[in-house]
């Protein structure tokens, strides 16, 4: 979000601060520079960039396709054209991504949830009144992009971390202490930051590498101000710290004397007016004496509380080595880790640092800050026979947390531990956190230490990974597959079963078109898969589609805990999933075309597919689950029109 209106503000009132480079030209002449630098760092001689991964989403999937769940093999044929792009020019790329949202900030993420859950609801509305997806209007990234993003960049020998911080802070600091060419994002912060030039992803043209850099000093001449006192405007005018609510009375104030001074109105909106009023009220109050960024002038007229989160938020934009209002006022790491009496230090030294290399995935999340969480998701909150998939996998989820917490202990602690979770659903308030408790897991032998689990050796604590992992999915029957077949195809394997025994509503051809797509997906190239005609769009689907790819992140949160039984890679949605596909899939499925068709006529994936079901099929039996053929709901019957000349397209026949 950054600070509000300052972004909208310097493009359209400031355009001699939004400046127009070549990036592959700013990197020839910080080479040309650090050549003559003996004492030249390798950020710049190697010239250097620190990539808000999470700014750069939106720009990365330019997929016509987000509705089904996701074109994820596309999306690794955007990125790795993305990187060959900088890396031909010379350019170094660091990717920063957010580890966990902080609780000063929840606030304003929970008021940004509830707003996108509105703009759910009318994806969904249109999918059924249109049958097709809506425009770019409604966009709506697909569920996981940003985990799985990260792990993408990550093998495509990448530099990437997760934050353990607010991340924004986490890259200004970065790109300050490595002298890196500049920071490409699209946050505000960036500019109020005292760090590298703050470049636009929004303006970015890949093919040419040029794009827009918003230059501080000279917005910092147009509005009035010095670099030092950028941090009290922000907080004034509103951030994710300082909420707008926070300061409306003295932009109230500030606008009225600005009014008053200023009768000819200026050429912005409200708002720049607004951004101009809060940066004469700044320059009018700072005292000349205090040049800190930290500084609170006294004259501010503002009350206790409001002088306090004031004082956050303009720590929050205090780099190390930059002056603060006292000793320790520099955002710190946590000191103690929320369940450091369940688990040993070099657990915890080991989590922390993977969650930093992105090689582990919620792990460090629940050990170290007790908390979990989860953002949006397709899901139409009209049909109620679909359970949210945060609710599908709670049970997963609490078995990872026994599996975290509880191994090696009885599990009857007379303070049992629970893990808070933000998980946005239908129906969900948000109004406080879920306390949710640890299970344990049945195993075939007594639970063992998680130190012996991650830090073991030989074949038999390899075993007990992987039967780790199983057992959160009830899928201990499974292990005779390991190695006689893909890894990605057990995954998948794992999480159809684990979701057909909790979601009693689903049917027997969507465990045809889960299974079936997962097979035929990995011979299929990106621009196959784009060529795939849907005759309509089924709402249903759609929510399967996302039900599925939450569905792998949860596969990866237990692969991690289990101390990856299986390799992370065989649980990314590019080896097994595609949204195109499964919708594909799921309509033939439930026009109950046969099986050779389901498969593309493909010999082997045919028998690779009835193997799967065959295991799948036993495994719900012996649960008392009976999988039951689905039938077409009457209002749904031009559906079953359109799903039959669809599967005349992929038979040849009628």
């Amino acid at each position: 979000m950054g600070v509000k209106g300052l972004q909208s503000f310097i493009e359209r009132c400031c355009p001699e601060a939004c400046v127009t480079v070549n990036l592959r030209e700013m990197a020839r002449q910080q080479v040309s520079r650090s050549r003559q630098d003996r004492a030249a760092s390798l950020s710049t001689i190697v010239p250097t960039i620190a990539v808000d991964g999470m700014a750069c989403l939106r720009h990365w999937y330019s997929c016509k396709d987000w509705v089904c769940g996701g074109q994820w093999r596309e999306i690794m044929d955007v990125l790795k054209r993305w990187v060959e792009a900088f890396t031909s020019a010379g350019i170094r790329l660091v990717f920063f991504f957010d580890g966990l949202v902080k609780e000063q900030k929840r606030a304003e993420w929970v008021k940004r949830r509830r707003r996108v859950n509105g703009e759910i609801c009318k994806i969904f509305n249109y999918v059924k009144a249109h049958r097709q997806q809506p425009g770019r209007e409604l966009f709506c990234l697909p569920s996981g992009l940003a985990t799985f993003t990260s792990f993408a960049l990550k093998s495509l020998g990448q530099e990437v971390f997760s934050s353990l911080q607010e991340a924004d802070y986490e890259i200004a600091n970065y790109a300050c202490q490595h002298g890196c060419m500049g920071i490409l994002g699209q946050d505000s912060d960036f500019i109020v930051f005292d760090s590298a030039p703050y470049l636009s992803v929004a303006k970015l043209q890949i093919g040419t590498l040029t794009t827009v850099l918003y230059d501080r000093q000279r917005f910092c001449r147009n509005i009035g101000l010095t670099v030092a006192q950028l941090p009290l405007l922000a907080c004034l005018l509103g951030n994710d710290v300082v909420s707008e609510e926070w300061m409306q009375n003295i932009r109230n104030e500030a606008m009225a004397t600005y009014r008053i001074n200023h009768p000819a109105p200026h050429s912005g909106a409200s708002q720049g007016q607004m951004v101009l009023a809060v940066s004469h009220l700044v320059s009018s109050v700072w005292d000349r004496q205090e040049r800190g960024k930290g500084h609170i002038p006294q004259s501010l007229n503002l009350s206790g509380a409001q002088r306090e989160i004031l004082k956050r938020g303009l720590c929050s934009y205090l780099l190390p080595g930059q002056e603060a209002l006292q000793q320790g006022d520099i955002p710190a790491l946590p000191s103690t880790p929320a369940f450091e009496k369940y688990v040993s230090p070099e657990i915890l030294k080991a989590c922390r640092e993977k969650h930093v290399a992105v090689e582990g995935f919620m792990v460090y999340n629940v050990l170290c800050e007790g908390v979990t969480e989860c953002s949006n998701t397709l899901e139409d909150e009209e049909d109620t026979e679909l359970i949210p998939q945060a609710l599908v996998y709670k049970r997963c989820r609490q078995l990872i947390y026994g599996l975290l917490l509880l191994h090696g202990h009885d599990g009857r602690h007379a303070d049992f531990p629970a893990v808070k979770e933000w998980f946005v659903y239908p129906g969900h308030p948000l109004l406080e956190a879920d306390m949710v408790h640890p299970l344990l897991a049945s195993l075939p032998c007594d639970n063992p230490s998680l130190d012996l689990l991650w830090f073991g050796s030989g074949p038999e604590v390899s075993a007990l990974r992987l039967t780790s992992f199983l057992s959160i999915f009830g899928c201990l029957d499974f292990s005779e597959l390991y190695g006689t077949i893909e890894d990605s195809l057990l995954a998948a394997l794992c999480l159809v079963t684990y979701t057909l025994l909790q979601v009693q509503t689903l049917y027997e051809e969507d465990a045809d078109a889960y299974l079936s797509q997962a097979v035929c997906v990995r011979l299929k190239s990106p621009q196959e898969l784009q060529q795939i005609k849907l005759p309509f769009l089924s709402s249903r689907a759609v929510q399967l589609g996302s039900l599925y790819v939450r569905g792998l992140s949860h596969l990866l949160f237990a692969n991690c805990a289990s101390e990856c039984p299986l390799p992370n890679a065989a649980l990314m949605p590019w080896q097994s999933f595609d949204g195109r596909l499964f919708h594909s899939k799921y309509l033939l499925a439930h026009n109950y075309t046969e099986k050779t068709v389901l498969l593309d006529n493909n010999p082997s994936c045919l028998s690779l597919f009835l193997c799967l079901k065959e295991k799948l099929m036993e495994t719900c039996r012996k649960r008392g689950r009976i999988l039951q053929s689905g039938r077409i709901a009457p209002e749904r019957n031009h559906e079953a029109e359109a799903g039959l000349s669809h599967r005349e397209r992929h038979s040849g026949t009628r």
